[in-house]
């Protein structure tokens, strides 16, 4: 499934990841899941949000460098090897790369989902889908 993901650029110090979600939570935007990509001095914090407009511009009106960008979510049984069988290999067999990805899960759920930033997201939309378990 393709969803909208937002990403800010943030001062890697105490206190900004706090700012920010302080942001979302006054303009009512609800965090799904996050990712922390660390670059020394800064930050690009990757957002799952259930309003990712609403984010982008609560976000931007704080002054806050912001974008938005399309990435794959897909849901795969929480259990040893789905994530090459239903992930990976699908992926790799439609030569689509992985630019980065991350998890969220809810234990005792039996699925985990997986956030894929990939370099073609039609091609590989349809191979995730045509290994869905």
């Amino acid at each position: 499934m393709k969803v909208t993901q937002v990403s800010a650029f943030l001062e890697n110090r105490p206190g900004r990841l706090l700012y920010l979600l302080n942001i979302l939570a006054e303009a009512h935007v609800n965090l799904v899941a996050h990712n922390i990509v660390d670059a020394s001095d800064f930050g690009i914090i990757h957002l799952l949000v259930d309003r990712p407009e609403r984010a982008l511009e609560a976000i931007r009106d704080a002054g806050i460098t912001c974008s938005s960008t399309t990435v794959l979510v897909v849901t795969v049984p929480d259990k040893p090897g789905a994530f090459v069988r239903c992930v990976l290999q699908p992926l790799a067999d439609a030569e689509v790369n992985i630019e980065y990805s991350y998890t969220y899960s809810t234990p005792g759920s039996g699925a985990a989902s997986i956030v894929l930033k990939v370099d073609d997201l039609d091609t590989g939309e349809r191979a995730l889908e045509a290994h869905a378990e």
